[in-house]
């Protein structure tokens, strides 16, 4: 065969292939698995971010609750001690914040402040005085009722119970706030010392 018939042949070959097309490769993330703990503190940064864009707490239906009615919210992973002691009006009040002649509107925004500003010190036992509401007769106990369920919204709030009476009974609330991530940190490097 010569070198013109073998060019040609060759020449009739080539011109039949086609580019491959490539596909473009999909990179899988090399990043470590999400921790338990990492999951919930990004969910409860989501939750927090979220209530600060509308520095509202829900004022949908609010159910009415008894002027001498006890209130009482622990949430899952508080110690029954802790909630105990907590009460029993055993731990130093911190805060406080008296929602008297406060319209619902600005208990709202009062309470809300309130919590964050506390989380934001690293403050952990406050206490709300909202009263009984006893002396108003179309509404009564309209402040308290609010504050059980504004309470449990808020995502710094570990559990909240009536005050014992020489704190104000059942017209103020204890409120335990959870630590800050910085308290967090400084109560892990104090126990990882002792160790």
């Amino acid at each position: 065969m010569s070198d013109e018939s073998f060019l040609g042949l060759m020449g009739q070959e080539l011109a039949e292939i086609r580019p491959i097309k490539v596909q473009a490769r999909v990179e899988l993330s090399k990043t470590a698995p999400i921790s338990e703990e990492a999951l919930r503190r990004k969910r409860e940064q989501a939750v927090a971010a979220e209530l600060e864009e509308y520095n509202r707490l829900s004022g949908e239906f609010i159910e009415p609750v008894d002027p001498h009615a006890l209130l009482a919210f622990k949430r899952p992973g508080i110690q029954n001690g802790v909630y105990r002691n907590l009460r029993l009006g055993k731990y130093s009040i911190e805060a406080r914040l008296d929602l008297h002649n406060h319209t619902v509107e600005q208990a709202r925004d009062a309470v809300h402040s309130f919590v964050t500003d506390c989380c934001a010190h690293d403050i952990r036992s406050a206490l709300i005085t909202h009263g009984k509401g006893e002396g108003r007769k179309p509404q009564p106990a309209m402040l308290k009722s609010c504050i059980a369920h504004w309470l449990p919204q808020l995502a710094e709030v570990q559990a909240f119970h009536s005050a014992q009476k020489q704190h104000g009974g059942a017209g103020a609330t204890y409120v335990l706030i959870r630590k800050s991530d910085k308290k967090k940190l400084e109560n892990a490097e104090r126990h990882h010392k002792r160790r």
